[in-house]
């Protein structure tokens, strides 16, 4: 199996294993999960709920990357976020910033999920193919919605 056909494999697998919350004691997935998606977030910058509040109202030039599922993403998303699924997001991301203009990879781009988990693994592979300044939100959305902050359907 040739190397982009195991990383497409690998990373479709990734997003059916993180389609739902991390937490410490998973009954879905072993403990090994949840060491690579904390290994996946070392040595990138995380926001709260409460910070990512405060992009959302006003980005400043960064980009609000969701990498939900399209029906997730369809089902409520925060104001101005641009929808790449986890599982396509090598192939997908060149479009949403801009390619074949130039890209700027300087761009601070802030990625959300549902939990943290894809998230984590996104910005991972953001700084991988180049991009220098991906932020992990960390929060839950249903969180996000029951604490009444703006959602689009």
């Amino acid at each position: 199996m040739n190397r982009r056909i195991s990383r497409f494999v690998l990373a479709v697998f990734a997003t059916v294993l993180l389609a739902t919350p991390v937490s410490a004691a998973s009954p879905d997935w072993p403990d090994s999960i949840d060491t690579i998606v904390k290994e996946a977030r070392q040595g990138i910058p995380t926001v709260d709920m409460a910070g990512y509040l405060k992009v959302v109202q006003d980005p400043k030039g960064a980009m609000i990357l969701d990498v939900r599922e399209a029906k997730e993403f369809a089902a409520g998303h925060v104001s101005g976020a641009v929808n790449v699924p986890r599982g396509l997001l090598e192939f997908l991301i060149w479009k949403a910033v801009g390619y074949p203009d130039k890209v700027d990879l300087d761009r601070t781009i802030y990625v959300q999920c549902q939990a943290g988990g894809r998230a984590s693994l996104a910005a991972r592979t953001l700084k991988t193919l180049g991009f220098k300044h991906p932020v992990v939100v960390l929060m839950n959305f249903a969180d996000w919605e029951k604490a009444g902050n703006p959602v689009v359907r």
